[in-house]
């Protein structure tokens, strides 16, 4: 890109062609007030006002973050008039928000807070009725509050980017605008699929995670017996909430700290993975030998499962029956650990720290529940962990690394760490069915063809003869090419893995928000890779095992032997398998 001079302020600067005037100021280390998403785009497209510079030349102020530089541009960010429209455009804002900001979960991350406390907006300003509220409180996974919102339209944008699907959008006109589902709808009677993408990029609480941290404490207080299991991109990104790098791995911090909230045991969610693994290995073994449905296609993404439910309920016999690690894990906690630790399994509670809002609505489905017992009773996000973590006083970065529980269960691999990264289910999977099917281990640990964040990626691999054709993609803007492709009888692969937001679990709809004001130690460039960082902590941990393959984990064969019998046997299709029924949708707007 070429390289062209502005001057902001006075001073001379060379900046990228194509910037915008809030970009090129960020990268010359102005942080210009806005409430746009960092990754430029996400947004009405200036129509907040609240990044209001003076350019020399221009009629009136212009908005930055859609005014592009040229050559020879003067920008005035502290010009009088400037700061002073800056000013007023919060304070409008401000003038039909809710303002119940000490009962808010996203006081501490409030992008219009934070930009009222930077431009000076003063408090009832401007006076009148506000827009009639909707809380929309229905679905376990996300809370919609419109009392909060300020229109800027982010959540529709992330929907589309993400999923090329208009979920949300704004409805009715003028100063009785509000962004919800079509007709306002409730969540629950709309096409969501629950991923919390939309929330992860809602700059105020209007869009928020339905929090479980009361449900955790009730059961602490009942004298349950209340263990928890952490998902393998929690400890990619709960660091963050503690003002650590984006990318810092803080496993052994995060244990110290579930041990000191008081939980009984502290298992990896790694260990489900391996489980996974095993089974979803072995079912498509047989349904290749067997003649039996393919593609597979994984299941370990809630959100991507809720969207073949609703959208393709044709094609729910390609996804395997597995359930999710997480799922599988509380099953065998309650229905094996309990056991043979003389726990009775109605008084075990079992709690899922997660990286997704999805997981929430996942552990309702009936179908997740053995002889009445749920697998899992509560899932915390990370950012609900985070908040936990705070509220008990606990100094996070001072704690020392402690380890994961293991007693007859909680061993892992490093094929259950790589699960939380697009392409690590598939990496997990071959590497376990490649010995399966040759009986010897694949020379190099690794299958880099899956690897990245390319939309879908696919390969082609010979093992022992038998060559296995499998792709990958995150997103389900991507995934729907995969899966026109199956209902039209032109693929070509055995096995998919599809997760349902951009990334993988890394970037979960339940992880910390990764928002240039709240992270000033980051360098920008290093925002605009945050999830190759993230991504980079589980690869390292991967390396760092000892062993990597999932059916090497001692403790999945005395689990086989002691317990389950073999993969896919009858008691394990009891505990460890689930069903799907196809959902009819609303009418996508």
């Amino acid at each position: 890109m070429a390289l062209i001079n502005i001057e902001i302020e006075g001073i001379p600067y060379q900046v990228e062609e194509g910037q915008t005037v809030l970009e090129a100021a960020k990268k010359c280390g102005y942080d210009i007030p806005s409430l746009c998403a960092y990754n430029h785009g996400e947004c009405s497209r200036g129509s907040c006002r609240v990044c209001l510079v003076k350019v020399e030349g221009a009629r009136g102020l212009v908005a930055s973050c859609v005014y592009p530089v040229n050559e020879g541009m003067k920008i005035f960010i502290h010009d009088p008039d400037a700061v002073a429209a800056r000013r007023a455009s919060v304070e409008l804002l401000l003038s039909n928000h809710s303002m119940k900001c000490q009962q808010c979960d996203k006081n501490e991350y409030c992008e219009l807070l934070y930009a009222a406390r930077v431009t000076g907006a003063r408090e009832d300003m401007f006076l009148g009725s506000h827009t009639e509220t909707t809380i929309d409180e229905i679905t376990p996974s996300i809370i919609r509050d419109t009392s909060k919102c300020i229109l800027c339209g982010r959540c529709i944008e992330r929907c589309k980017s993400a999923h090329g699907k208009s979920v949300l959008g704004f409805e009715k006109r003028g100063f009785n605008t509000i962004v919800g589902p079509a007709e306002n709808r409730s969540l629950a009677d709309s096409p969501c699929i629950l991923c919390g993408q939309c929330v992860s990029v809602c700059p105020t609480g209007a869009l928020m995670e339905k929090s479980e941290i009361g449900r955790v404490d009730a059961a602490m207080k009942a004298g349950k017996y209340v263990v928890v299991q952490t998902a393998p991109a929690v400890r990619a990104a709960l660091g963050e909430e503690f003002g650590m790098p984006i990318g810092t791995p803080v496993t052994g911090k995060m244990v110290a700290a579930l041990r000191r909230l008081g939980f009984k045991k502290v298992f990896d969610t790694n260990y489900g993975a391996d489980l996974t693994i095993m089974e979803e290995a072995n079912e498509l073994l047989a349904r290749i030998k067997t003649g039996g449905v393919l593609p597979m296609i994984t299941s370990c993404s809630p959100g991507w499962v809720n969207y073949c439910e609703i959208n393709y309920g044709d094609l729910l016999p390609h996804l395997s029956s597995c359930k999710s690690p997480h799922e599988m894990f509380g099953a065998i906690l309650k229905h094996y650990y309990a056991e043979k630790n003389g726990i009775k399994p109605e008084d075990m509670f079992v709690v899922s720290v997660m990286p997704c809002t999805a997981k929430k609505y996942e552990k309702e489905r009936e179908a997740n529940s053995v002889n009445g017992l749920p697998d899992v009773d509560a899932v915390l996000t990370t950012r609900e962990l985070g908040r936990l973590i705070k509220r008990s006083g606990i100094n996070f970065t001072k704690l020392p690394d402690e380890e994961f529980d293991n007693d007859i269960v909680g061993d892992y691999t490093g094929a259950g760490v790589i699960f939380g990264v697009t392409g690590g289910v598939m990496e997990a999977a071959l590497r376990t069915a490649y010995f399966a099917l040759t009986g010897k281990e694949h020379e190099m640990i690794k299958f880099e063809q899956v690897r990245g964040f390319e939309g879908i990626k696919e390969a082609a691999l010979d093992m022992g003869g038998t060559v296995v054709k499998v792709a990958v993609a995150h997103g389900m803007k991507n995934a729907k090419v995969l899966l026109d492709q199956i209902r039209e009888g032109k693929s070509e692969y055995h096995f998919i893995e599809i997760m349902g937001c951009p990334g993988g679990c890394i970037a979960g709809g339940g992880q910390p928000y990764v928002k240039p004001q709240f992270l000033k130690n980051e360098d920008i460039d290093i925002l605009d890779t945050y999830k190759e960082k993230r991504a980079s902590a589980l690869y390292s941990e991967d390396e760092r095992q000892t062993i990597r393959q999932s059916h090497n984990n001692p403790q999945m064969t005395a689990l086989y032997k002691d317990f389950l019998g073999e993969p896919n046997s009858h008691m394990a299709h009891e505990l460890l398998h689930t069903t799907y029924k196809a959902r009819k949708p609303f009418a996508d707007k």
